[in-house]
Order: structure tokens, then C-alpha cells, then sequence
């Protein structure tokens, strides 16, 4: 198979180029759309254009035109959202204008709208500068996500305050066009250097966002640049009061800027991360997107099960140790009494990943899984190549990996691990050792 037409079976990618954050999450005449920041003419960031893929089921994605670009209105289309009024799709976005960089940059939100969900047309900026406070940099304010509530339509806008940190941004619009801002929603200070991403899921009234350089706290957090998520209660007029706990959203190395459909709680995010070398790129392309995953509450923790649509194609009990084949599909353990489990995949002679369970702490290690990915991180797990997720014990023990040619998605009780991979393209073995009451192992085929 020739280098360059080596691509994930069914993740969302660009084709050819550099993508990251997903985009304008919507269903529009009874179809998923989503949308990604784009850049075709390489395989790292570049002027920032909105590549387009629309699906049925979630699963099998088609690629369509690129539907907002950068030209004289905008040096770049930053990230945004999407929402369905009046019959018509509108897309809110960050019109980047870079003048002569540093603080002369301005990041505004504008708005654009199609009749058929292909075709956009730009109506220009919508949240100007005049309408930022003026204790907040108009050089970083970015990432609109508008929904819809109380017969009005609200809009969460990243933004810095001059000397501080991160902010989140609220305004109120009736009409898309006229807007008007309401309140600062936290009220403090981030604890990295910029708020990326807002995402409000009204459903469950849970509100996301990544920090730009966010202080590790022990072996809690460690990518360079994290995701969380905190249940709370907003009313768009008062402040975001939490409820429980702030958690991360992905224990693994490659999650960031993620965002919820806007009619439903089904969350998709970029996974790959800022600050790290890319091997894909010998293969034409960089970045690519998680499965959607369905997002429900169970007490304080938010829990998160991957949509894909699948066919079973093997089913048995485990007895202590399984070995199997699998590199592109999904693989869902149910296991009573958990005592052990020492779990190889992508395996091929001496090279593997590993997802291992010690005491209450499930172990990824993907020092070994095939070339080598760096970043910036300095601490002794990311260089061992670990990322370690919290076990919570359920009766029954629930995992899910689904698998694809460049990464794989760890589910466990609702918690989630994410990581790219490039082990040699045949690496396909697994083998399972496990002690437990009972185990029933089934694997599935990604349908198309």
C-alpha cells in the first residue's frame, strides 16, 4: 500500500493536511454535520479554512466542500459552532486578522449561512471589538459556541483579561446579528494562560474547555494542554455555579478542544495535541477527530460511551488468557469480580501498547507501540510514554477500545483514554491476561 493513501478506516480526517479542533457539531435536515479546522496545503497549522463531512449514522462520514475560507474579511477562520434558525445553517466563528501580530492581532466573531449546508455566505463580523470589555485582550477572544435558551440565542466566547488568565464570555442576541454582552460566566481566573473551546451541553447542564498551559497537579493531569469538564447550574443571566467536582474529560495524550452536537449530548474531539511531532505526516496528512461519544451523568461523573455503528463478529468467554487479531474495528470486555488484567494490543513480536490495571489505576503505556511521538512534557511519564486513568469499580466492569490504523480509544465505567499510534501497519495481535469472576469478550467490525 503506497505511504500516502494510508488513512484512518473511520475517523474523521482532512484527506490530505493538518486539522485540529472539530467545529459547528449540528444535525441539519436529518443529518450529523461536522466541521474541523483545516489547512490542506500541509501537514502542520497554516491559515485556518473550515473543512466539512456530513453522516447518517455517526459512523460513515462524507466529504464535502470546504465551507468557510480565509480571503479578505478574515486572515483565518478560527473555531466555532453551529445552529439551525429559520431553515437555514449558521456558522459562528473567529475572524483571525493578524496585522502586524502580538497585540495588533484581533480575533472577532463573525457569522455565516447556508440555505443547503454546503454553500456559505459570509455576513462579516457580529462581535466586534466594541463589544468586548475593555478589560479583556481583543487579541485573544475566540471560539464561539451559541446556543439556543429562553427564546433568545446565548453565545460563550473564550477571552483573556488584560494581566490575568483564561475567562469564559457570555452574550445575548434574538436575532444572530445584534449582540450584546451579559456577564464574564466564571467570574475567576483560569489556572493555565488562555480558555480554548467552551462548550455548554444544555441537557445536562455541563460546561467544557480546555486550558492553554494548565499546571499539572501531580500525575492528574499532564498534557502541556488539557480538557475539563464541570456540572453546574446556569441560567444565562447568573454565573456558572458549579456542581461536584471539575473533571478531565480524557486521561490520554491526544485530547483537546472538544464540543457537543448542538441537539443532542454527543461530544467529538480533536485527537492529537499542541507541541507534538506528528509521524502521520509521512503519510500526507496530520490530526484527526475521536469517535463521537455519547455523554450521560451518573452522580457527580460524567460518563462517556463511543457511537459507532458496528457489526459482532466474535463472541466468547475469557478463561484467564485470549489471544485475537485486531487493528481497525472494537473490541467491548464485560468482567465480573475484577482481579487483574494485563491487556497487549497492536502487538507484533516484541512491540505492543499495554493497558494494564494496578490496584486503582489503569496504566497505558505506548513506549513500545511504534514510532516514537515527543512533545514538550518533561515530567517521567510522559517520557516513559504513560498516561494513567482513576479505576472506578463498578458490579460490572465495562471495556471498550475501539481500535483504528493510527489510534485507539479506551472506555472503561464511562471514563476515557485517547492516544495516537504508529506501530508497522500489520501490527494486529492482542492478547489478554486477566484474573476475574467472568469475562464475556465480543469484537466488532466498524460497519460501512
Amino acid at each position: 500500500m503506497a505511504q500516502e493513501q494510508i488513512r484512518p478506516a473511520y475517523h474523521i480526517t482532512g484527506g490530505n493536511g493538518w486539522i485540529n479542533d472539530p467545529n459547528g457539531l449540528v444535525k441539519f435536515n436529518g443529518e450529523y454535520h461536522a466541521f474541523y479546522q483545516y489547512y490542506a496545503e500541509a501537514t502542520y497549522w497554516g491559515p485556518m479554512h473550515w473543512g466539512h463531512v456530513k453522516s447518517k449514522d455517526l459512523t460513515n462520514w462524507e466529504r464535502l466542500p470546504v465551507a468557510i475560507r480565509p480571503d479578505e474579511q478574515d486572515d483565518g477562520c478560527f473555531s466555532g459552532s453551529a445552529i439551525v434558525h429559520n431553515g437555514k445553517l449558521w456558522l459562528m466563528y473567529t475572524s483571525f486578522k493578524k496585522n502586524d501580530g502580538g497585540v495588533s492581532e484581533r480575533q472577532l466573531q463573525a457569522l455565516a449561512s447556508s440555505e443547503d449546508g454546503i454553500h456559505f455566505f459570509k455576513h462579516g463580523i457580529v462581535i466586534g471589538e466594541e463589544d468586548l470589555p475593555a478589560e479583556y485582550c481583543p487579541w485573544s477572544f475566540r471560539d464561539p459556541k451559541v446556543v439556543r435558551a429562553n427564546d433568545a440565542f446565548y453565545c460563550l466566547v473564550a477571552a483573556k483579561r488584560r494581566g490575568g488568565g483564561g475567562r469564559i464570555l457570555l452574550y445575548k442576541s434574538c436575532d444572530l446579528f445584534d449582540w450584546e454582552f451579559v456577564r464574564d460566566v466564571t467570574e475567576t481566573d483560569s489556572g493555565g494562560k488562555m480558555i480554548e473551546c467552551p462548550d455548554y451541553c444544555t441537557q445536562l447542564g455541563l460546561l467544557t474547555y480546555s486550558e492553554q498551559f494548565q499546571p499539572r497537579e501531580g500525575n492528574t493531569h499532564l498534557n502541556i494542554h488539557s480538557s475539563f469538564a464541570q456540572f453546574g447550574s446556569f441560567d444565562f443571566q447568573n454565573p456558572f455555579v458549579p456542581n461536584g467536582k471539575r473533571q478531565i474529560i480524557d486521561y490520554g495524550f491526544d485530547f483537546y478542544a472538544s464540543q457537543t452536537f448542538a441537539e443532542e449530548p454527543v461530544m467529538i474531539g480533536w485527537m492529537g495535541m499542541w507541541d507534538r511531532n506528528y509521524p502521520c505526516a509521512k503519510y500526507g496528512f496530520a490530526g484527526m477527530l475521536t469517535v463521537p461519544r455519547r455523554l450521560s451523568r451518573e452522580g457527580d461523573e460524567l460518563i462517556q460511551t463511543p457511537v459507532y455503528k458496528a457489526k459482532k463478529v466474535c463472541e466468547k468467554s475469557v478463561n484467564k488468557k485470549l489471544t485475537d487479531n485486531i487493528s481497525v474495528g472494537a473490541v467491548r470486555l464485560e468482567i465480573k469480580d475484577l482481579r487483574a488484567f494485563d491487556l497487549k494490543m497492536r502487538k507484533s513480536g516484541d512491540n505492543y501498547a499495554s493497558f494494564t490495571l494496578f490496584g486503582d489505576e489503569w496504566i497505558f503505556d505506548r513506549s513500545r507501540a511504534g514510532e516514537r511521538i515527543v512533545g514538550v512534557e518533561e515530567d517521567d511519564d510522559s517520557l516513559a510514554g504513560i498516561r494513567r486513568m482513576p479505576y472506578r469499580r463498578a458490579e460490572t466492569d465495562t471495556v471498550e477500545i475501539v481500535f483504528d490504523k493510527f489510534s485507539v480509544e479506551i472506555f472503561v465505567n464511562g471514563k476515557a483514554l485517547s492516544s495516537t499510534l504508529y506501530p508497522d501497519p500489520s501490527a494486529d495481535g492482542l492478547e489478554l491476561e486477566i484474573d476475574c469472576g467472568g469475562c464475556a469478550y465480543s469484537r466488532y467490525e466498524i460497519a460501512k
